[in-house]
């Protein structure tokens, strides 16, 4: 029998975003591990205990589950997203990537983050990133085996997929705004071109401050609780429904359920996903583009590199 760690980003976190990579990724070793496998889980945000390090270097693989825990700048003692040390560093053997990010666009990283992590993750195994500028990153470190995969949310929007997503606009819209990253004045007009070209306007609040933050620009949305479920219910309904909004995995899990998206670009998570992978994306900046682009055909294309992901999981199928 097989015993599989995933460090699972969505233990303990304020971001429902994290729910719907790590549901992503479940998927995808669920199929890649299909008989035989105990699959255990460990925060990344939490200080993992003596046990269960001992769980991870006892495991045949412990996979990070996605999300932007990678940075140039470690401190000795602890990160912020990642909360592993480099003495825990040091006694890591398996741990491997799946979809990481590279956390914004940063310096070259420095000695003490290329230590850590040529020491944290495995040199045995290729790893998955987000996007190519991850990729760069850990090449600069000497971190060479990796592939640009992208993020586990998007390995099953194929083109078949992808067809079946609408090219109009939809009668309603659901929408996102990010509590860490707020700009009042686009993302008020944001809401000023959703409230006139669609009948009914949606807010999920997938982060903590979310709902207090577009309180103070508008009060006269529909508000959609702040779990994961009923984000799918909304998606999963027959209404005619666009997603528009600033939270990058809300609009993936929206294409997931063959729900046209825009994605607001705020960060390089976004961006990145545009050059590699063509996500339909308007810069926050560009606002003033979005009502003449939502009301004109959007198509779906999402480039996968199918031969990246194959390979990655080809890897762990002897």
């Amino acid at each position: 029998m097989k015993q599989i760690v995933i460090l699972d980003t969505s233990i303990g976190t304020l971001n429902i975003g994290d729910e719907i990579i790590v549901d992503s990724v479940n998927r995808e070793l669920n199929k890649l591990f299909k008989e035989s496998t105990m699959f255990v889980k460990l925060p990344t945000h939490e200080k993992i205990s003596r046990y269960g390090k001992r769980i991870i270097n006892n495991s045949n693989f412990s996979f990070v589950a996605g999300t932007n825990l990678l940075q140039s700048k470690r401190k000795i003692i602890r990160t912020n997203q990642w909360n592993v040390n480099l003495f825990d560093a040091l006694n890591f053997s398996n741990v491997i990537l799946m979809g990481v990010g590279w956390q914004n666009y940063q310096q070259n990283p420095n000695l003490l983050s290329k230590i850590f992590y040529k020491n944290a993750l495995s040199r045995d195994y290729f790893h998955s990133v987000r996007d190519n500028y991850t990729k760069q990153k850990l090449n600069s470190i000497g971190v060479n085996n990796v592939y640009n995969t992208g993020c586990p949310t998007m390995w099953e929007l194929t083109k078949d997929h992808c067809k079946m997503i609408p090219h109009r606009k939809g009668k309603n819209v659901v929408f996102t705004l990010t509590d860490y990253s707020v700009d009042p004045e686009n993302d008020k007009k944001l809401i000023e071109i959703l409230k006139r070209n669609y009948e009914k306007v949606y807010f999920w609040i997938q982060g903590s401050g979310d709902y207090k933050y577009v309180k103070t620009l508008s009060e006269s949305l529909h508000f959609i609780d702040p779990t994961l479920k009923s984000f799918d219910d909304l998606l999963e309904s027959d209404e005619e429904l666009d997603y528009i909004g600033t939270r990058l995995h809300a609009g993936i899990r929206a294409m997931q359920k063959k729900r046209r998206s825009i994605i607001i670009g705020i960060d390089n998570r976004a961006l990145e996903k545009q050059k590699d992978f063509n996500i339909n994306v308007i810069n926050r900046e560009e606002i003033i583009k979005l009502e003449t682009y939502l009301n004109s055909e959007i198509f779906t294309n999402i480039n996968l590199d199918i031969k990246a992901i194959e390979a990655w999981k080809r890897q762990f199928k002897n």
